[in-house]
C-alpha cells in the first residue's frame, strides 16, 4: 500500500539539512530504485522552486510499504530525524486515485 510521510522541519533547519542531505537522499533513491516511490520532495519556505537561504519547512514522501508499521519505522530512521532537521513526521495510508 502507499503511505504519505509528511515531515515538519524545525525552524531554521537549512544548515542541518545540508549536513545530512546526501544520507537522506540515499534512502529515498533506494526506494525509487525498488519502484516504491510515487513522489518525494521538500516544501520550500517561500513561493519559489529555489528558496535559497529561506530553506524548507518540511518534506513529503509517498512510498509503498507492506504496512503502516513498516512505513513508520522507515520514517523514524530518516537521517533528517536523527540530525534534528524534522520536528516530527506523520505517516498515513494513501489511496491513489489519479492519475
Amino acid at each position: 500500500m502507499w503511505y504519505v510521510i509528511y515531515s515538519q522541519d524545525v525552524e531554521n533547519s537549512l544548515s542541518k539539512r545540508l549536513k545530512v542531505r546526501e544520507k537522506h537522499l540515499e534512502r529515498v533513491i533506494e526506494l525509487k530504485d525498488q519502484g516504491r516511490i510515487l513522489a518525494a520532495g521538500p516544501n520550500p519556505a517561500i513561493d519559489s522552486e529555489d528558496p535559497g537561504d529561506a530553506g524548507f519547512t518540511g518534506s513529503v514522501i509517498i512510498a509503498k510499504f507492506d504496512s503502516l508499521a513498516q512505513a513508520e519505522q522507515w520514517a523514524s530512521e530518516d537521517p533528517y530525524i536523527i540530525a534534528g532537521v524534522y520536528e516530527k513526521s506523520t505517516v498515513k495510508p494513501f489511496k491513489l486515485v489519479l492519475p
